[in-house]
C-alpha cells in the first residue's frame, strides 16, 4: 500500500481523495494531498507523487510550470495611482488568446527552442514567440499587493501558455502510438495517468521537453513582472518564483524519487513560495519549515485556495462560436454584485469574470491551517489591483 498523506480531508471533496489513491504505480511511491486540492485530469489538483522510476505526464498536465512570481517593490503602495497603472497593465499585457503579447521581444529561451534537445519542440518557435509574456485565461494574474508595512508587491500566476500545451498534447498523442502532431484524446478526468518509464527513451524525452516548457514559463514571468516594473518606474528589493506544475529529481527518506506536484507548491526548508488567495481577499508569501508532517508531506503545500464551484456552476454553461462566447445557461454568481464590492474594497479590477468570483473558492485562511507546522507565513498581501482575462477572451489552453 502506498504511503499517502493527506492534509486537510474535511476540505477535499471525495473524487480527488480517490483520484490521488489511483496514481501510484508501486507500493514504493508516495503521495499527498494538499488542502486546496479537487479534481483534475487523471491526477488531482494539489496531488503530489514521489515515483521511484514513473514520469507522470498527468501529474504535471496540460499547463507545464505553470508557476506563480511575486516581487516586493521599493515602492509603497499609498503613493501609486492604482487605477491608472491597471490601465496600463492591461493594455499592454496581452491576457486570453488571439492578442499575441502587443510588443514582442527577444529572449535567450528562443535560442534554447532553436535547439531544442527534444526536435519537435524547435517547430513551435512562431508560438512561443508571439506569446512569451502573455499571460492567458482562466485564473491566471497579474495583480498588485500592499505588505504590513505598506510596501508594493507584484503577484503573478500562469505558465507555459500554447507552448506547454502543444507539448503536452504531443507527448498524449506519443503516448498512444501516434506521432507528435496527431490528434489524440486526452481520456477524460477519470482516465488513468499517463506514465512513462524513467529510463525509456519516451520518458527522457518527455523530462527534456518539459523542462524547456519550463523554462520557458519562468521566462515569461521574468517578463511580465519586468514589464509592470517598469510601468510603474520600481526596482524589485526580494522575488520569489516557483512552479506548481512539474517534475523534479528528489530525494527523501533517502531515496531518490521523480517527484511531481500538480497545484501543489514545493516548500522545503527555508524555501519561500508565493500562494494566491482570490481577486478580493489576502494571499501570503510563505517559507517551508523542516518537521516530521513536513518530510511525510513531501515538502509540498498549496498553490491557492482551492475551488468549490466549477466554472460552469458559477458563470454558466458557455460556448464559443465565431470566436465569440455565448451562454447556455445562468450561474449561480451575481458578478455585477461582487463588482461593486471590489470597488467598495478599494480594488482595481480589470478583466475577470463570475467563474472567478471568492465565492468560487475556499478562503485561503482555513486551508492554511491544515499545513501548520510545514510552513510559516512570511508576508500577508492585501490586494489593490486586479488583471485577469475577461469572459469574452478566448484561450483554448487547459490549465
Amino acid at each position: 500500500m502506498t504511503h499517502l498523506t493527506i492534509f486537510g480531508e474535511p476540505l477535499i471533496d471525495a473524487k480527488a481523495i480517490e483520484q490521488i489513491k489511483r496514481c501510484p504505480a508501486s507500493p514504493d511511491d508516495r503521495a499527498a494531498l494538499t488542502a486546496d486540492a479537487h479534481y483534475g485530469y487523471g491526477h488531482p489538483i494539489g496531488g503530489v507523487v514521489a515515483y521511484k522510476d514513473k514520469i507522470s505526464l498527468s501529474g504535471v498536465g496540460f499547463d507545464i510550470a505553470c508557476g506563480n512570481k511575486a516581487v516586493q517593490t521599493n515602492l509603497m503602495a499609498a503613493d501609486i495611482d492604482r487605477e491608472k497603472v491597471m490601465d496600463a497593465i492591461f493594455k499592454q499585457i496581452g491576457f486570453g488568446i488571439g492578442r499575441p503579447n502587443p510588443q514582442p521581444i527577444d529572449h535567450p529561451v528562443f535560442d534554447h527552442i532553436a535547439k531544442a534537445e527534444f526536435k519537435p519542440q524547435r517547430n513551435m518557435m512562431k508560438l512561443a514567440m508571439e506569446q512569451l509574456g502573455t499571460v492567458g485565461s482562466g485564473n491566471h494574474f497579474v495583480d498588485l499587493f500592499e505588505d504590513e508595512k505598506g510596501y508594493l508587491w507584484i503577484g503573478v500566476h500562469f505558465g507555459s501558455r500554447g507552448f506547454g500545451h502543444k507539448t503536452t498534447t504531443g507527448f498524449i498523442a506519443l503516448s498512444k502510438g501516434k506521432n507528435f502532431t496527431d490528434p489524440a484524446p486526452d481520456g477524460g478526468m477519470d482516465a488513468p495517468p499517463i506514465l512513462f518509464d524513467a529510463e525509456s527513451e519516451l520518458g527522457q524525452d518527455y523530462l527534456a521537453a518539459m523542462r524547456l516548457a519550463g523554462e520557458y514559463a519562468y521566462a515569461g514571468r521574468d517578463v511580465v513582472v519586468g514589464k509592470v516594473l517598469e510601468i510603474l518606474g520600481a526596482r524589485s528589493t526580494f522575488e520569489v518564483h516557483n512552479h506548481h506544475n512539474f517534475l523534479w529529481e528528489e530525494t527523501h527518506f533517502g531515496e531518490k524519487f521523480y517527484v511531481v506536484r500538480k497545484g501543489a507548491t514545493p516548500a522545503f526548508p527555508g524555501q519561500y513560495g508565493f500562494i494566491g488567495a482570490n481577486m478580493a481577499d489576502v494571499s501570503v508569501i510563505i517559507r517551508g519549515k523542516d518537521s516530521p508532517l513536513s518530510r511525510e508531506g513531501l515538502y509540498s503545500t498549496v498553490h491557492g485556495a482551492g475551488r468549490v464551484m466549477s466554472r460552469n456552476q458559477a458563470a454558466g454553461k458557455k460556448r464559443w462560436k465565431n470566436g465569440k462566447v455565448q451562454y447556455l445557461s445562468k450561474g449561480l454568481v451575481d458578478w455585477t454584485e461582487w463588482k461593486k464590492r471590489m470597488k467598495n474594497k478599494k480594488i482595481a479590477l480589470r478583466g475577470g469574470g463570475a467563474d472567478e468570483a471568492p465565492e468560487c473558492y475556499k478562503k485561503l485562511q482555513e486551508v492554511l491551517q491544515y499545513h501548520e507546522g510545514t510552513i510559516e507565513i512570511v508576508h500577508r498581501l492585501t490586494p489593490i489591483g486586479v488583471a485577469m482575462a475577461a469572459p469574452d477572451m478566448f484561450d483554448p489552453y487547459k490549465d
